[in-house]
């Protein structure tokens, strides 16, 4: 498996208040309804259930990623349903104090080692833009 880690990156809430957002899942769709339409383009299709996110892109097409593991208040875990390969979308949450915490996400993806120099630096790319995602929900 290789994996792939965005940059952290702070938020200005405590990691309870910030895991709470995060676990709301079906409140995303609201929160991306409220941000500029110029974000939205960025982020891209997505359409949020209770225990699942699921997006769609050109280069895969569908892919929908299902809630597997909730600790509070550190770490929410997604593994993709609809995917070519197995892969899991991790964000670790470290709260720095009480009013910042530190958001990391991770794609552990299963690919061969001769594909991973095609197509790694897509795969860092994803993981960042997961990662923006995530701080634009937690900061709305």
């Amino acid at each position: 498996m290789a994996k792939y880690s965005s940059k952290p990156a702070t938020i200005q809430t405590s990691a309870d208040e910030a895991f709470q957002r995060l676990t709301n899942i079906s409140a995303f769709q609201e929160r991306i309804n409220s941000i500029p339409e110029e974000q939205k383009k960025q982020i891209g299709d997505l359409k949020f259930t209770e225990d699942s996110i699921t997006l769609n892109t050109p280069q895969v097409g569908e892919i929908q990623f299902n809630v597997i593991e909730r600790t509070a208040p550190s770490r929410l875990v997604f593994s993709a349903a609809k995917s070519p390969v197995p892969l899991t979308l991790a964000v670790n949450l470290s709260g720095k104090s009480d009013t910042e915490t530190e958001i990391t996400s991770v794609i552990d993806v299963e690919i061969p080692a001769m594909l991973r120099p095609l197509i790694g630096s897509k795969m860092q790319e994803a993981a960042e833009k997961f990662n923006e995602l995530i701080l634009t929900i937690c900061n709305n």
